[in-house]
């Protein structure tokens, strides 16, 4: 475990919370603007943040009359913001079920030429019905089915980022040489499902490929972590849970023949930052007022897999299907079952909750408070960092930035300033090494 935390923002229109549009804090008019996210991006730039995140969906859905925070397409905009920026990492949401390898592969391998190597994605399988329906499916591809293309489709994307040695490039006008072809590899990949020749063709970035993230927390989800991913988004809400996870991921990487350092974990935490702990609720209690109870109905229901929009907000949830009859985001439905059950929540006590984050914890109070809860999951061993959602942008990412950064870093707690170049240095991880560099140059692994 590292002496300091990793810390990544997590971008979401004008804020996580699903009312944030609604609250005069915010502008919604910004989710339409480039230079809007261009500007978050060095907000956290300036808090020497490892890396900014969005997430997104294939599908406008039912939700668009109430609320929609996904606009734009993550590795344009992302390229965008690269420009705008010299140092953070820029990760973005891509999926497995809904592309072919060597496209996706292609257009990551350009957004991390672009940034100078700050590229990371965040694979996912894409959960929902509305997703599928855009692509001819009649219904969501089965769970276990989804993670096992997304295997073999890593592998791909993996295989294609290795095809070029780092010094395959040669530029040599003199000569007429542009590359090198014996330092330039077909991957010649048959599978189950995906049948690819390759070379890319976009040589490999100074990090030698983009960082690979995962947020799914089901048995298949840690497992596909353990394997491949190298930062995990999680959302558990309490130091034991977070310790169990940590364990457990890290354990099933070392499992898979990898060094347990090589995945970092951070949870996801949505502050709101006050002058005072109780000054802090009632901003929370602000956004959750200005909550459209239809919008949650519809979101709460796509999480536990039955149609709540005739329901009274003060029932508690009906009896819920079995977690093996749940193929979109089994996780997130088992987070909300528990968290209903154990506190006892109604229906409209858990659009309250979830309001904020969806399932992520959700703190409020002043910034020593916020650093004070950061620090005891961190030194518990239940994070290695933390996947910061604001409420409400730009202030809360502001707030955030300018208010709590310093405290960690006056702890020894987070970096004063970037010590590397790439957002896989910035996660303490060293430069990827080709596979088929590694044979030619006779370096061991």
């Amino acid at each position: 475990m590292s002496s300091q935390l990793h810390l990544n923002a997590f971008l979401m229109g004008v804020g996580h919370h699903e009312a944030a549009w609604r609250h005069p804090r915010t502008d919604a008019r910004n989710v339409l603007r480039a230079g809007y996210f261009q500007e978050l991006a060095r907000i956290a730039e300036r808090g020497k943040l490892d890396s900014v995140f969005f997430a997104d969906l294939l599908s406008v859905g039912s939700r668009i009359e109430r609320n929609t925070q996904t606009t734009f397409e993550p590795i344009t905009l992302l390229s965008a913001m690269a420009v705008a920026t010299e140092h953070i990492g820029l990760i973005a949401t891509a999926s497995t079920g809904y592309n072919e390898p060597y496209n996706l592969a292609r257009s990551l391998a350009s957004l991390d030429r672009i940034s100078g190597g700050r590229a990371g994605w965040n694979i996912v399988t894409s959960v929902g019905a509305d997703e599928a329906a855009n692509f001819g499916y009649a219904e969501l591809p089965d769970h276990a089915g989804r993670y096992r293309r997304a295997g073999e489709f890593v592998e791909v994307a993996t295989a294609l980022w290795d095809s070029w040695e780092p010094d395959a490039v040669v530029l040599d006008a003199a000569t007429g040489i542009f590359a090198d072809p014996d330092k330039v590899h077909t991957v010649d990949h048959v599978g189950e499902r995906f049948t690819v020749r390759g070379p890319l063709n976009v040589p490999s970035s100074a990090q030698g490929r983009p960082l690979l993230v995962q947020a799914g927390s089901s048995e298949s989800g840690k497992d596909f972590a353990g394997r491949w991913a190298e930062a995990v988004f999680t959302a558990q809400r309490s130091i034991p849970e977070g310790q169990d996870f940590y364990r457990d991921v890290k354990a099933r990487a070392v499992a898979a023949g990898r060094d347990q350092d090589e995945v970092k974990i951070l949870p996801g935490i949505v502050p709101f930052i006050a002058e005072s702990e109780a000054a802090g609720r009632r901003l929370e209690r602000e956004f959750t007022e200005l909550i459209s109870p239809e919008y949650a109905l519809r979101q709460l229901s796509q999480m536990v897999g039955v149609d709540l929009t005739g329901y009274p907000l003060d029932a508690p949830l009906p009896p819920l299907p079995p977690l093996e009859k749940i193929q979109g985001n089994k996780s997130r439905y088992q987070l909300v079952k528990d968290l209903a059950s154990r506190e006892s929540l109604t229906i409209g006590d858990l659009i309250a909750e979830l309001g904020g984050g969806r399932g992520h914890r959700t703190v409020a109070g002043t910034p020593e408070q916020i650093a004070d809860d950061l620090q005891r999951w961190f030194e518990a061993g239940a994070a290695d960092g933390f996947n910061v959602m604001p409420p409400y942008l730009p202030g809360g990412l502001t707030d955030f930035v300018d208010q709590v950064v310093p405290i960690l870093q006056a702890r020894g707690l987070f970096r004063t300033d970037y010590t590397e170049t790439t957002l896989r240095g910035h996660y303490g991880l060293r430069p990827h090494i080709g596979r088929y560099a590694r044979v030619v140059a006779g370096v061991g692994g």
